[in-house]
């Protein structure tokens, strides 16, 4: 998998797509079938054009067999499996073969969504990533994850894939909503957290730039974030999670039931920054993080503008049993075996368990509950 950096990525000087796609020894005439997000089309009603624009000198080595087929993006898209089926249905339409590609460009579900189709079809097509969103570019888009949601559980169905290629392009993030922008930054929090203590001071000393949306600010936490998530899939030694661990989902158990419960209303960078909050607290109460670290948590995530506590995570079912609770089982049968959660000993220090306490995570809610109330620094993400 190679991960490139760029501006304006279809711009006709621009040769990075153009180099990754003719890098292979076969010369024959490859082809291209371009999935675009929906909501960027819209925000960038030009785009479109000026990717077949950017074809068009292609067309002896790759042909861009159809205008961009549109579809749409977000969490919905990953909820059933008619835009997988729609897909496949363009590939067979096309003749895409295993030597041509798929592109997908857009935002961290519809990434996923676009991998699986693209996975299962021929038993694998070359798929090129291009994330078009802070947490696709940071985190999901820099990945071998693909899949879609099923029976009320997220990313049920999926494979584990690496994509040809990963193209990052900044000018992307420019049309975002500024929820959109800040959502990416929770997961550069979590992979700092537990990963590198010198990140996360730098994700400090940058949160006031980051919250105003600082370009050079944004775009180094993107290229640190991807480059340590990179690093941990060469690394780990388990990139397609065969053993029972996933450190880089710090903070993800409840968020992934925090997502559900909300009916996706909480999108997921929102939902981890509840979710580490929660961890944070939960570590700090256990005696495996000592207070001051777990105020430097709390607080960046509210310099850079995240709410810390959702109603959901109050709900209860007919025997008054946190709902949210369910997602502890939910991660240990997506995982198999038994359950390995993170939670930190330290900034940039991270370690597993496989137990959490019921009483303690009740405990740790109802505080996040009262640091809500009282009315901490707060941008309401529902309209920001």
């Amino acid at each position: 998998m190679r991960v490139h950096f760029t501006r304006d990525i279809f711009d006709p000087a621009n040769l990075v797509l153009k180099s990754v796609l003719c890098s292979t020894e076969d010369l024959a005439l490859k082809k291209a079938l371009v999935v675009l997000d929906e909501s960027l089309a819209c925000a960038q009603p030009a785009l479109a054009s000026r990717i077949e624009e950017y074809f068009q000198p292609l067309a002896q080595t790759v042909r861009l067999v159809c205008p961009p087929l549109v579809v749409e993006g977000g969490e919905r898209a990953k909820n059933s499996d008619f835009q997988v089926a729609r897909i496949h249905s363009q590939i067979d339409r096309h003749h895409i073969d295993r030597q041509s590609f798929v592109i997908g460009i857009g935002g961290g579900a519809l990434l996923d969504m676009i991998g699986l189709a693209a996975a299962t079809a021929h038993r694998g097509i070359r798929m090129v990533r291009i994330p078009t969103t802070t947490l696709s570019q940071a985190d999901s888009g820099v990945g071998v994850k693909n899949g879609i949601n099923a029976f009320g559980k997220k990313n049920f169905i999926g494979t584990f894939t690496p994509p040809f290629a990963v193209l990052n392009d900044f000018q992307m993030l420019l049309s975002l909503s500024d929820r959109d922008k800040r959502a990416g930054y929770v997961e550069a929090v979590k992979v700092a957290l537990i990963r590198d203590r010198v990140f996360f001071e730098m994700l400090e000393r940058d949160a006031g730039a980051l919250r105003e949306f600082e370009p050079a600010a944004m775009q180094r936490l993107i290229y640190r974030c991807a480059e340590l998530h990179l690093d941990h899939i060469a690394t780990s030694g388990d990139p397609f999670e065969f053993g029972t661990a996933r450190p880089l989902d710090f903070g993800h158990w409840s968020a992934h039931k925090l997502e559900q419960l909300s009916e996706y209303k909480i999108r997921h960078g929102e939902a981890v920054a509840v979710g580490i909050a929660l961890d944070t607290i939960y570590s700090r109460n256990s005696g495996f993080l000592d207070s001051a670290s777990a105020g430097r948590v709390l607080e960046l995530l509210e310099e850079l503008g995240f709410e810390l506590f959702a109603n959901e995570l109050l709900h209860a079912d007919s025997s008054q049993s946190l709902i949210i609770l369910n997602g502890l089982e939910e991660f240990r049968e997506h995982l198999g075996g038994r359950l390995n959660l993170t939670l930190l000993k330290g900034i940039g220090k991270g370690f597993e368990v496989q137990h959490l306490d019921f009483g303690r995570i009740a405990d740790s809610i109802q505080e996040l509950k009262q640091r809500h109330e009282q009315g901490r620094p707060r941008v309401n993400s529902a309209v920001a």
